[in-house]
């Protein structure tokens, strides 16, 4: 018997698209009788959200399927970048590491890897982020604070020893001095006796992300890209399983993006780099391979599911269609994903478990390669080893009691998924005109145009904070009167002292020709046009320290000063 919701007044049966209509008359007059929470239900990105999907918001044929979604380690890699993803290997799990002195984080990094995790994650203080020494008097009060402090060869022995570095990968957080840190990383390398090409891991080096929202920059953008593009090829000839930059949508997310910002931006600043190296004289098929990405995982759990799957076909289209590479690898996009540090909050920081859980499995469900999970109380300090377990313990839970990881894209299909995802890429291939427009991401941040976006969307949510039309639990709903304190990690207060002391004994103690003589040779090649990559290494080598070598270049590169806009 044919019910009379699906037939006409002549008995006719009622085609999907006639008996939505009638649905939507029927809930709206429903949402009169009982209102909605709110009149328009929007994602971060101000997407609106229709009260329910059908089958033509989604993927509606098979030739839709094959453009849009095609399958797992296939073009255009939007169910993922490999053919079975994690039913073969688990994501890495990278915990973020790196406080006080080198001592002190090489021993978080082994209690980290007895517990499981499966590959290293390096934070570096901000002295050392700027290529400031320890002993620098812009460094005080900073050393250590969050972030290794590592100023010299010596530190980097230490913060690796006993940690075989061709068997564990590492991730390491610098940008600006990039390439001194990687020289150091490759030193240690070899000192255990371990050969470049069996070492495995990546830098961020991702200069543009520092000026447009994070602020840890040196030298002017031109000299900076040098940088960049002589590690693209000295690592493609002598270090092939490096991955030479980690383009970062995380900051730029952290800085106030919405989604579709984080999408556009990062992709505009991926497509630069490529450029700059391809001026350079580079092959798309020999460096791309080794790009990788660094994206945010927020609040909004279907909205980064679809992020996650639209920069997959975007960079995939970007790599075919404007730069012609036709290497399979050179047209993945491959990820790391760190949950939102801007999400965490003082109050009631228990709250933080759940939202880092929430926000592990958008990433986990959106096909990340590795993933770092928040801890707890990170809004309040560095995380303890209890907490840095917790979070560890997160993706440990994820990965072997949830079943999220069984099968690939499991929510590939659903309706507002593939809506979204067709939203998330025509909003951000609109961002990303507009830049090409401009003439570039190098150019548009000149001209303060991402900066002023980031700016727009951070106030916004401010403001929807303020006024309370965006819930923060325990921030402004749900509060508590009495907040308890846990237990947080202090940074020793005299370790600026300690490091000021070492580097003193290090500077009396080493060779004094080869390491004039390196960073002479270090000047000269600044001052020309050959790879600096060799000359850092051999400074590296006569321990040169971090300041040393960046004083060096910005006498001849100068500083970066931002525009004010």
């Amino acid at each position: 018997m044919i019910s009379d919701a699906v037939v006409d007044e002549e008995g006719n049966h009622l085609t999907l698209e006639k008996q939505g209509d009638l649905w939507e008359n029927n809930s709206r007059n429903f949402a009169e009788k009982h209102p909605e929470r709110q009149k328009i239900f929007h994602t971060s990105s101000n997407i609106e959200i229709k009260r329910l999907y059908v089958p033509k918001d989604g993927v509606q044929t098979e030739q839709d399927y094959l453009d849009k979604l095609g399958f797992p380690g296939e073009f255009p890699y939007t169910r993922g970048i490999q053919p079975t993803m994690y039913r073969g290997k688990f994501w890495t799990m990278r915990q973020y590491a790196g406080f006080g002195s080198a001592q002190q984080t090489n021993q978080r990094f082994k209690y980290l890897l007895e517990q499981g995790q499966t590959g290293l994650s390096t934070a570096f203080d901000l002295p050392t982020q700027i290529g400031y020494d320890a002993d620098h008097p812009m460094a005080a009060g900073e050393v250590g604070r969050v972030g290794v402090s590592v100023s010299s060869l010596e530190d980097m022995e230490i913060l690796f020893d006993q940690i075989p570095l061709d068997k564990v990968s590492t991730s390491m957080t610098i940008n600006a001095p990039a390439a001194v840190l990687l020289a150091m990383y490759l030193v240690v390398a070899e000192k255990q006796g371990v050969p470049w090409e069996k070492v495995s891991g990546t830098i961020q080096n991702d200069i543009l992300k520092e000026y447009v929202a994070r602020g840890t920059y040196i030298f002017p953008p031109k000299p900076s890209m040098r940088l960049i593009t002589d590690t693209f090829s000295f690592c493609a000839q002598q270090v092939p399983h490096w991955n030479t930059i980690s383009i970062s949508g995380y900051h730029i997310r952290e800085a106030g993006s919405t989604a579709v910002q984080e999408l556009a931006f990062t992709l505009a600043n991926a497509i630069a780099y490529v450029q700059a190296a391809l001026d350079k004289g580079l092959t798309v098929n020999e460096f791309a391979p080794r790009l990788s990405f660094f994206f945010n995982a927020h609040n909004h759990f279907f909205e980064e599911v679809a992020k996650f799957r639209a920069a997959r076909r975007m960079w995939s289209k970007i790599m075919k269609e404007r730069f012609g590479a036709t290497h399979p690898k050179a047209l993945q996009l491959r990820f790391h994903t760190q949950t939102a540090g801007s999400t965490l909050t003082a109050q009631q920081p228990d709250n933080n478990v759940v939202r880092v859980t929430v926000q592990a499995m958008a990433a986990v469900i959106g096909g990340t390669q590795s993933l770092h999970t928040n801890a707890r109380d990170e809004a309040l300090a560095l995380p303890t080893e209890a907490s840095a377990r917790t979070a560890l313990r997160t993706q440990q839970v994820l990965a072997h009691e949830s079943g999220i990881a069984d099968t690939i894209d499991p929510l590939a299909g659903s309706y507002y998924v593939e809506a979204l995802t067709d939203a998330l890429e025509q909003e951000a291939w609109k961002y990303i005109d507009y830049i090409d427009h401009l003439g570039g991401a190098v150019t548009a941040i000149e001209q303060g145009y991402m900066q002023q976006e980031i700016h727009k969307a951070a106030y916004e949510t401010q403001r929807a904070i303020e006024q309370r039309d965006l819930v923060v639990v325990g921030v402004n709903q749900f509060t508590v009167d009495q907040e308890s304190q846990p237990d947080l990690l202090r940074v020793d207060p005299n370790l600026g002292k300690l490091q000021t002391q070492r580097l003193a004994k290090l500077r009396t103690e080493r060779a004094l020709a080869p390491w004039r003589s390196a960073l002479d040779e270090l000047e000269r090649g600044a001052q020309g046009e050959d790879n600096l990559m060799p000359l850092i290494v051999n400074a590296v080598r006569s321990y040169a320290t971090v300041g040393e070598i960046c004083n060096t270049l910005r006498g001849v590169f100068g500083e970066y000063r931002p525009v004010v806009f």
